[in-house]
């Protein structure tokens, strides 16, 4: 009898980044949640279908939510949960019994800025125009490569360099790229919609305000590779190459 020895592979597992995006759940009640990701999805609907989401339950003070039906909210609305983050470790071993991960999100220091200075709801109520909060404007003086994500809370953006394909860049208020966009670009995130998009070269593949959004094949020929200052006007985004007369979709 011949024996075969057999070959016996080491698989390797790396470390690595992925774009995710976070949902930040306020409550415990899922059926404000349902209400709240039907009518972010009216809006952005093909943008996010199947996208990896995480929720971050940091808000939820430690209560043990019903992570089955979470999760069934979330992928029943063509997501794909892939877990929790910032859990308490009653609330982790709740989340792995269904079925998702836990995670720890990292926080930077402009986050752990932004979150001494909370904006009050009065204010928000008063002008869900730009945030008040009295933040600087997030300078990033580095190129965002692909899988990275830069988000500016209730405050401005400003990228001295470009953003990769692949790439995200996120604010609260406006955002300004002196190089070449080719990822996503999301101004106003929390609402404004006098928020505005700038940047020295538009190749991106996603453009938005306050939820309003244009992908790659919908810019406007007239800004590809040019100049360009995006507004949300009189209901509809329009894109201004710097010099000629604006368009509108």
């Amino acid at each position: 009898m011949v024996q075969h020895n057999a070959l016996i592979k080491e698989t390797e597992i790396k470390g690595s980044l992925f774009p995710l995006s976070i949902l930040q759940l306020d409550g415990t009640d899922l059926a404000v949640l349902t209400a709240q990701l039907d009518a972010r999805l009216q809006q952005t609907k093909d943008f996010f279908y199947r996208a990896p989401l995480v929720i971050n339950i940091e808000k939820t003070q430690g209560a043990l939510l019903n992570f089955k039906q979470l999760k069934q909210v979330i992928e029943t609305r063509d997501f794909v949960c892939v877990g929790v983050c910032n859990a308490t470790p009653e609330q982790a071993i709740a989340a792995i019994a269904a079925g998702l991960a836990t995670l720890k999100q990292p926080r930077s220091d402009a986050a752990k800025l932004a979150d001494t200075q909370p904006l009050k709801a009065a204010e928000r109520e008063a002008n869900p125009a730009l945030p008040k909060a009295a933040v600087a404007a997030k300078v990033i003086t580095k190129p965002v490569r692909s899988g990275q994500q830069i988000y500016a809370k209730n405050s401005d953006l400003i990228i001295i360099g470009s953003v990769s394909n692949g790439a995200e860049v996120v604010a609260d208020g406006n955002i300004h790229i002196y190089g070449q966009l080719r990822g996503r670009a999301l101004a106003g995130a929390s609402g404004a919609t006098n928020a505005i998009i700038y940047c020295h070269s538009m190749e991106a593949e996603l453009v938005s305000i306050a939820g309003n959004y244009w992908l790659s094949d919908q810019l406007p020929p007239a800004v590809w590779r040019q100049s360009a200052l995006f507004k949300y006007e009189s209901g509809k985004l329009s894109a201004q190459p710097i010099g000629p007369t604006s368009i509108k979709n």
